[in-house]
Parts: structure tokens; C-alpha cells; sequence
């Protein structure tokens, strides 16, 4: 398989028949909650090294500077727009999707609460790579739980199976469009949201690839 070709989220022994499913195996939500703590942990790390945020982040600054609200509500109102987009590309809503927002979330605060902001630059830019690597990893592993995508992940999951296009090419196109209209908008952008916004799709399709591989099925 070809890790670059990759339209599709693999399923392996430990994913869940349907996306609906209320009552997975222990294993699959180990699985589930493992892949979204990695998720949470790479984000603070993108956070704490001061070398910019997620693109996703970007734009959620860009909106609330422009309707002069919260981050945290337009990081809402983002969310609810783009599950929106949800409708027509035909994906549907799990315990993956709720799980995503609330795991994530306190990984996040539990993490940037433990960590120090770094004040020096080999240190920061270990932990935006090693921050984007583990929110890649994450990715792969709680999508292919097969319990519900988060909302933007569901994005691109429903562009490239609608459209049949490969993973990272849809993931790199949304995350460059949204620095974009994040920074157009206000938001700031630093190294780490350009770095994660050209290798977290590569990275999420590898880690999809690497681990359909390691499946015995």
C-alpha cells in the first residue's frame, strides 16, 4: 500500500464494526482513548514550545478577534460549521466525535499546566516537531477505532472519500487554507503552525499505513 495513495481509513482487528457502536470492546476504547491523549499531548507541546499553534487555532484567533468573542467560543462555532459540512459528505457522528473535544481538551490543560513555555530554541523546536509527530500518530490511531472522527478530521475523512483523493493532500490543503484565512482574518501564525500545516497529513497517512501493517487480521 502506498503511503502517499491512502483515500480510506484502514480497519483492523481492534476497530469498531460501526461508528454508532455504544458499547465498543475495552480494547477498542483503550485504543480510542490512547490515540486522542497523544493527540492532546502534541498539541500542548506545539503550545508550550512558542513556536506557533495549529492551524485550526489560527483561524478560531482570526474569528473571535472579528466577532469579538472568545477563542474557546469560536473554537466552538468552528466546530459546529464544519459538522455542517458534515451533511453532505455523509459522515456520521460516534463516541469518537464526543470523545475528541473533551479528551483532547484536558489533555491539553493537563499538559500546558505541567510543562514550562520554552525560552530556548533547540528545546522548542524538539517539541513542535515531536508535537506534530504525536498529533499525526494520534490521528491515525483513533480514527482507525473507527468510532466517530473529530470534527475536522471528519472533514477531511468525507472530502477524500467522497472525492477520492488521497489523505494528506486533502489534509495539507485544508490546513494551509485555514492558516490563510486564519492570518488573513488576525490570527497569528508562527513556524509550527506552517510545519504542522505541510507534514500532519504526511504524517497521519503514514501512521494509517504503519498501522493496517501491524494488523494480523
Amino acid at each position: 500500500m502506498n503511503y502517499f495513495k491512502i483515500t480510506h481509513i484502514p480497519k483492523v482487528k481492534w476497530s469498531s464494526d460501526s461508528p454508532f457502536n455504544i458499547k465498543p470492546s475495552l480494547k477498542t476504547l483503550f485504543f480510542l482513548i490512547f490515540g486522542l491523549t497523544l493527540f492532546g499531548f502534541g498539541e500542548a507541546l506545539l503550545i508550550v514550545s512558542n513556536l506557533g499553534v495549529t492551524p485550526w487555532t489560527v483561524f478560531a484567533e482570526g474569528v473571535a478577534k472579528n466577532l469579538n468573542i472568545s477563542i474557546g467560543l469560536a473554537t466552538f462555532l468552528v466546530s459546529i460549521s464544519i459538522l455542517i459540512l458534515w451533511i453532505p459528505l455523509k459522515q456520521k457522528i460516534g463516541i469518537g466525535t464526543v470523545s475528541n473535544a473533551i479528551i483532547i481538551a484536558v489533555t491539553i490543560d493537563l499538559f500546558v499546566y505541567l510543562l514550562p513555555y520554552s525560552s530556548n530554541i533547540v528545546l522548542s523546536i524538539f517539541e513542535m516537531i515531536f508535537g506534530i509527530l504525536l498529533v499525526g500518530v494520534g490521528s491515525g490511531i483513533y480514527l482507525i477505532t473507527n468510532l466517530g472522527p473529530g470534527t475536522r478530521d471528519g472533514l477531511m475523512k468525507g472530502i477524500s472519500e467522497n472525492f477520492k483523493k488521497p489523505i494528506y493532500i486533502i489534509r495539507l490543503s485544508i490546513e494551509i487554507t485555514v492558516v490563510i484565512l486564519g492570518w488573513l482574518l488576525g490570527g497569528t501564525v508562527g513556524l509550527g503552525t506552517l510545519m504542522f500545516a505541510i507534514l500532519i497529513g504526511p504524517i497521519i497517512s503514514v501512521s494509517l499505513v504503519l498501522i493496517k501493517s501491524t494488523d494480523k487480521k
